[in-house]
């Protein structure tokens, strides 16, 4: 590689690094989880009230401390349970053999805008 492709690259490396630090700094405390079977709304919870919630059967999610986290779940490789706990908005668990998806979601602030017009 040349001096030159050696700079493109440290300044693209440069860039992601800012990006992802930027988006760990700015990303937001939920204060709830949503749970979804199958495409279908299966509850929302609270993050401020512990609790262990039976999803159909097969999974079961631990809301704890603030964080949601897959304790079990009866599908054979059970990445969803070895998934960290998720506490920040915009994150999920996803379990794919069942279909669910447990996603993390914050409450609409007043200064939010769904669209800004002309």
């Amino acid at each position: 590689m040349k001096k030159n492709d050696w700079i493109l690259a440290g300044a693209v490396i440069a860039v992601a690094l800012i990006a992802f630090v930027g988006y760990m700094i700015f990303q937001k405390d939920g204060n709830m989880v949503q749970i979804m079977v199958d495409g279908k709304e299966f509850g929302i919870y609270s993050l401020a009230e512990d609790q262990v919630i039976e999803i159909n059967g097969t999974n079961t999610l631990e809301i704890k401390d603030g964080k949601a986290d897959m304790i079990s779940a009866e599908c054979p490789d059970k990445l969803c349970v070895h998934q960290k706990a998720i506490s920040k908005s915009g994150e999920s668990i996803i379990c794919l053999p069942y279909k669910i998806v447990v996603r993390i979601e914050g409450t609409k602030e007043a200064s939010d805008y769904d669209a800004v017009a002309g």
